[in-house]
């Protein structure tokens, strides 16, 4: 479902293309991306009760659930001629085109070459890195395999009251390296129409952050999980994740709430220093909000960020005409 999202996304940006291209009606990209953004939705719909449930995170459950409302009303606005979010479609499509890879590529052998999965490369790489920032904090957890097996486990002895402790492993998983929101940040460059060395501007100040940010959430993580340095109110949070393992209480409240909610002021962070280098951004984030609140809102001069005269997107030069 959603390599069919992204596929219709990607087609839409191609069929938007050759319209400008040729003067053309743009009725082909508008019904194809308003397709997109249906099965996108319904993406979400359908993985909402493992975010909710089995991931045990409240944040990404809601943030799931209420994807499909949005992306129909995107739909229906796309439809009646709001053609600046074909910016965020075509943003869409190349973030589902560098993410994706990670999330579904398996493992292959070619001419009798093993080639490892995508995940596996970056996860492994990614606990390589958690494991040296560990060290310099002066703990020793053993690295082991993880739950997908691969290496990319901590296994900490916890002293319990027992001879040989409470043996608690914590892994990095695909979601722990950070590709998600560095897709986002590089779809989202990637779809807007500015000159390449402003775009490469915004890229060098988003994804090292994201990347650097995401080790250091890793290495907290990891370390108060196995520290148990936040065993806070401990039957409030497994009342409030549905656990009852004790020993988790610190993963729930470091990653499930702090880190959480961290990411999300750090991106809002991030996105400004990138609108700061690309300001054509700003239509995007602009159109989320309508999406959100149902009213027009001028970034442009709320963050006081010229829009840059080169590079403008037909799309809104078409709204403005309109």
């Amino acid at each position: 479902m959603i390599w069919t999202a992204t596929g219709l996304f990607l087609a839409a940006g191609l069929f938007e293309w050759r319209a400008h291209r040729s003067n053309g009606s743009l009725d082909t990209a508008r019904y194809t991306s308003i397709a997109g953004f249906t099965v996108f939705g319904l993406f979400w719909l359908n993985v909402f009760p493992y975010f909710a449930f089995e991931h045990q995170s409240y944040v990404e459950g809601f943030l799931s659930l209420i994807a499909l409302p949005m992306c129909l009303y995107a739909a229906k606005q796309l439809y009646d001629g709001r053609d600046t979010l074909f910016i965020l479609s075509r943003a869409i499509g190349v973030m589902g085109l560098i993410y994706l890879p990670f999330e579904t590529i398996p493992a292959m052998t070619i001419a009798g070459v093993y080639i490892p999965e995508p995940r596996q490369v970056l996860i492994e790489f990614v606990a390589q890195l958690t494991a040296v920032g560990i060290s310099a904090l002066g703990y020793s957890p053993e690295f082991t395999e993880s739950i997908e097996g691969y290496q990319a486990g901590f296994l900490w002895v916890i002293d319990d009251g027992t001879p040989d402790g409470y043996r608690y492993r914590i892994s990095v998983v695909l979601a722990c390296t950070g590709i998600g929101s560095m897709a986002i940040f590089s779809g989202l460059i990637a779809a807007v129409r500015a000159p390449i060395g402003r775009k490469l501007r915004a890229l060098a100040v988003s994804i090292p952050i994201i990347f650097a940010l995401n080790i250091l959430r890793t290495i907290f993580i990891i370390t108060v999980s196995g520290r148990q340095l936040m065993h806070w109110y401990p039957d409030v949070v497994l009342f409030l994740f549905g656990d009852s393992n004790p020993y988790r209480v610190s993963f729930f409240v470091s990653d499930r709430i702090l880190s959480q909610v961290g990411a999300v002021i750090a991106l809002m962070g991030i996105a400004y220093l990138v609108v700061r280098q690309l300001p054509e951004l700003l239509v995007v984030a602009e159109d989320i909000l309508y999406l959100l609140t149902g009213e027009e809102h001028d970034l442009q001069s709320a963050l006081d960020l010229p829009r840059e005269p080169v590079g403008i997107d037909p799309a809104i030069a078409q709204s403005k005409a309109d």
